[in-house]
C-alpha cells in the first residue's frame, strides 16, 4: 500500500495548476490524480511526484474503498473535492 494514496494533492506545473486532485494510484516516480470533472476514475491523469504538491488530508470513504478493492465513483471523488475546499 502506498503512503500517498487516497491523499488530496495540488498540482503545481503544468496547465492544470492549482487544481486540486485525489491520488487513487502511485508508483516511485508518477501519481495518477483524478477530481471527478475533467480526469474521471476510469481515465486519471498520471503526473510526476515532483510536480504535485501533497495536501496532508484524506477522505476517509475514499480511502476505505480503495483499500477495499470497491469501485469509486466520479461524484465520491467530487464531493470528497468540494468538502476540503
Amino acid at each position: 500500500m502506498n503512503k500517498y494514496i487516497g491523499c488530496f494533492a495540488t498540482s503545481i506545473a503544468g496547465h492544470d495548476h492549482n487544481n486540486i486532485y485525489v491520488i487513487i494510484d502511485a508508483d516511485d516516480e508518477y501519481v495518477y490524480l483524478v477530481d471527478g470533472k475533467i480526469r474521471k476514475v476510469n481515465n486519471p491523469k498520471k503526473k510526476k511526484l515532483k510536480h504535485v504538491q501533497l495536501i496532508k488530508r484524506t477522505d476517509d470513504t475514499i480511502t476505505g474503498r480503495i483499500n477495499n478493492n470497491v469501485a469509486l465513483s466520479n461524484e465520491d471523488i467530487k464531493y470528497a473535492i468540494k468538502n476540503i475546499q
